[in-house]
Order: structure tokens, then sequence, then C-alpha cells
């Protein structure tokens, strides 16, 4: 076998807090590695390493810029670097934010998670069962960056093996549905593979859920809807989640992992390259607070009575229309959705349930705390919406209204008749429960009405609803790819529409 560079994790697991806190990377032999199950298990710690990457999901101009701005939920607070970029929709080859970091960095995961499961399947060296679970971890995280790819880019480069560089370096680009349809092929084995759940220091690792849900959302974007029910269908009935009794006790800070958590990414503060900013993002700063800047230092001193701080960059806060929208009566609304704190009115509104001003605990840039990316609420939605597509309006509604229950109790199910006004409920559903929290300019994607939505938003000093083109659904591919692989063009000229 070729010598590869891959990413080792050094693992203690004396800890259920995290199972990754050191790293070193280095050009190995798989001849030299792979050699126990311990070995195989710190290869695959590397894959979730690299989606802990501050350009995935560990940063706050990552994933996250391209996932809820640049949508009818959030906005940066000021104009700041690439994400007004991505805000007044005038991205271009050389203009992208973040995107070519994305990009890079995605592809980093796909390749040693190739490496992985080569180097694993089939390996004498190692058990069976953690054979099982390194490749099912592997096909989870390969088939994550893929997710993100094909939402970002449609059309991409597709390799399942572990090609060498030069011959990477000159893919061109495959066919988007015939990607997800290979990820969902490797989903299925994975659930197969993966436990039910996890315990102790391994609790955060991918489980046959959450691999379970990510294929469901495959099925979403390729409207597959009697498959999207199914598999959601078979996360609620049989899976160890279960809805939090009240909306509230989803974000205790002290219980993020919680059994409504299905997936997400732990982070271990005051371990070098393991903390996570993306925190920061969300917390205001205090530069900003409060509205009327002769009280801060007032306001300064009541925090700090507190062991509070604002301490971050505030830089995600929810667009206007958002605030303007979100009903005044939903008892969601103020875990959201804070324009005001300790009496004091603020000069911006922020996510409440994404702060955290413990500033002992959780001090800027070494955030020890975990990023939920997939949970049980999210499920009933994706049910309810594909239950409706097949036309079974009622089952739609039964499942929408188990979100509905939990924030209002028993006496405010949706009152939406017929498929197109329930289809409207269920994407408000979706933005009041997960807002600022998932992938809001996905749906709209592959809702169809990205464009539309955009074009009747107040953007405030963004200039995205003038800019905003029907071919702008999709990403340009950097222009630095395209210098090291012409081939790129080769399906298509133009390059998603910006050429």
């Amino acid at each position: 076998m070729r010598k590869i560079a891959i990413l080792i994790t050094v693992v203690f697991l004396s800890s259920c807090s995290g199972f990754l806190e050191e790293n070193v990377r280095g050009i190995i032999s798989p001849n030299n590695f792979y050699n126990s199950d311990q070995e195989a298990i710190q290869a695959a710690n590397g894959i979730y390493k690299d989606m802990r990457a501050s350009n995935l999901y560990g940063g706050w101009q990552g994933l996250q810029a391209f996932t809820v701005f640049g949508s009818d939920e959030s906005m940066p607070s000021r104009i700041f670097g690439g994400l007004a970029a991505i805000m007044d929709y005038n991205l271009t080859e050389t203009n992208y934010g973040n995107a070519y970091s994305i990009w890079r960095d995605l592809y980093g995961t796909i390749g040693d998670a190739n490496s992985v499961i080569v180097n694993v399947d089939g390996n004498e060296n190692l058990s069976a069962q953690t054979q099982d679970k390194v490749i099912g971890e592997a096909l989870f995280l390969r088939a994550l960056a893929y997710y993100h790819l094909t939402a970002l880019w449609g059309d991409v480069p597709f390799f399942t093996e572990d090609l060498p560089l030069d011959e990477v370096a000159v893919l061109g680009r495959s066919n988007m549905d015939e990607i997800r349809t290979a990820m969902i092929a490797d989903l299925q084995r994975a659930e197969n593979l993966l436990p039910s759940v996890n315990q102790g220091s391994d609790i955060g690792r991918a489980t046959k859920w959450a691999a379970k849900f990510l294929r469901t959302r495959f099925h979403l974007w390729e409207q597959d809807w009697a498959s999207a029910l199914a598999s959601s269908k078979d996360i609620i009935d049989n899976s160890p989640h279960a809805l939090m009794p009240s909306y509230g006790e989803v974000f205790e800070i002290d219980n993020q992992f919680n059994q409504e958590a299905i997936f997400g990414f732990d982070f271990t503060k005051d371990v070098p390259g393991n903390a996570q900013v993306i925190t920061d993002s969300f917390n205001p700063r205090l530069r900003d607070e409060p509205k009327i800047s002769a009280l801060r230092n007032e306001f300064a001193g009541k925090l700090n009575d507190l062991g509070e701080e604002f301490n971050g960059y505030g830089l995600a806060v929810p667009l206007t229309d958002l605030v303007t929208n979100f009903p005044t009566e939903d008892p969601r609304r103020p875990f959201n959705l804070m324009s005001e704190y300790l009496g004091y009115d603020l000069t911006f509104t922020y996510y409440q349930k994404r702060c955290n001003f413990d500033f002992i605990n959780s001090p800027r840039g070494n955030h020890g705390e975990w990023w939920i990316t997939m949970r049980l609420a999210n499920v009933y939605l994706m049910a309810a919406e594909a239950a409706n597509e097949m036309g079974n309006t009622a089952e739609a509604l039964t499942y929408a209204n188990e979100i509905r229950k939990r924030a209002y109790g028993a006496d405010a199910p949706l009152t939406a008749s017929g498929q197109s006004d329930i289809r409207t409920a269920i994407q408000n559903e979706l933005k009041w429960e997960l807002a600022g929290e998932a992938e809001r300019r996905y749906d709209l994607i592959r809702w169809g009405i990205l464009v539309e939505t955009v074009r009747n938003a107040d953007y405030g000093i963004f200039e995205g609803p003038q800019n905003i083109q029907d071919y702008m659904v999709k990403l340009p591919i950097p222009q630095e790819e395209i210098d090291l692989n012409p081939n790129l063009l080769d399906s298509d000229a133009s390059n998603n529409g910006y050429r």
C-alpha cells in the first residue's frame, strides 16, 4: 500500500465531555498503522477533527455563514468581511466569502474518510466490532461532507476511493443526484454498522440515528417523500431520542446533549485546537450594548456582578423579517429573540438560545460547548413535510402539531387545510422552531423559493434583495480551484451561471 497523509488524534478517554483533545499530523505508511483497534479509532477521530475545523463546524464564518445567512432568518450586525458578500449576493469566483476554505476542508474530510475506509475494511489486525464502528463513522462523515458540497455547489467532483492527489486534481464534476444516491446507499450501510446509542466517552460520536437523520435530509433534497417519511418515522418510533418536555430545556447550557439531541460536535475548553469560537458570533459585544451608550458602564457592572460578559462578536443576529414576523404570542419567541437584558434595551436583537454570557466557564475564543446539528424536533417536521407532499395531510398535521403542542400546549394546533396551506405552515414552523440553528437557506433552495423569499425580505443595510439572481442558489467554484483544475468547467462552462 502506498504512503498516505492522515490525521491521527491522540485520545484521552477519561472524560465524557469530548473524545478529541490533541492531534498531530504526519506521513505514515498504512503498514505501520492500523495495527490495533485503538489506532483505527484514532484515525476515525481525525475525521471528526476535520469537521470541527473553523471553516466548517468550529468557526463563525464556516458552514453556518452559508446555511443561516442569505435567507430570511439571520444577518450580520454590521458589514464584515465575507459575510457582507453573502448578504449582498455579490459572490463571484474571487469574492466568495469563506467558500474556498469550506470547499478545501470538505474535500480534506472526504480524502481522510476514504483513506480510513480503505485501510480498516477487512483489516485482520482489527476486531470486527471496531471495523464496523470506524467504517460506519467514516461513511457518515464523508456523506456529511458531500451533503454540504452538493447543497452549496450542486455538481461537484466525486470520489470514494483513496485516490492519489494527482488523480483527484483532474476530476471533473459529477451529477449531484448521482452523488446523493451513492451517499444514501452509504448511509444505509452505516446505519447497519453504527450503534443505536453511545455511552461515556463515546457520547457525541455518530449513531445509526444520526446516519438515518442525514439520509432523510438527502431524501428530501431528492423529493423521495416516501423514503423520507419512512426514515423519519423510524427515528420517531424506534430511536432512544425524545422531545424535551419544554422548548427552553432544549438549550440549557449544562444539558446540551440531551435526549432530543441526535448529533452534534463537542468542544473542550482550554485544549489548544479543540475549543470552539462559533458561539462568539452569537454572543453580543459590549461595545454595541446597551442601546443607550451612556449606560454602558452601569450595564457592564451588573453583568460583572453575575459573572457575565457581553464578550462576543455579535455578528449573527435575527433578520428584521424574523423579528417582525415571529408571532408575538409564540412561547418560543423569548428563547429566540432577545432585545433587552437585565432591564436594558439592546441595540440589536440576539438569538438568546445561542448565547452564553458565562465568561468564566465559556470565555471568548475558548468555548467548551456542544454545537448540536441534528435534533428530534426537526425529524417531526421532516416527517410532516414528507407526508404532506405525499398528500397525507392529516398525518402531516399530526407530526407538525407534536411540535406545536410542545411550544403552546394542546390548545394551538395548526389550523391550515389543503396541501398548499399546510406546506406553508410547516415551512413557517421550521422557521420558528429552528431559528438560527439549522439550514434555513438550504431549505429555501430545495423548496425552490430562495430567490422570491430574499427579494421580499428586509435586509436592512445589505443589498441581497436587489442583487439576487436565479442562478445564485448555487455558489461559484472558486477561481483558485479552477486554476488548479480546469476540468471543473468541462460540464458547465458557466460555473453555475457566474460566467
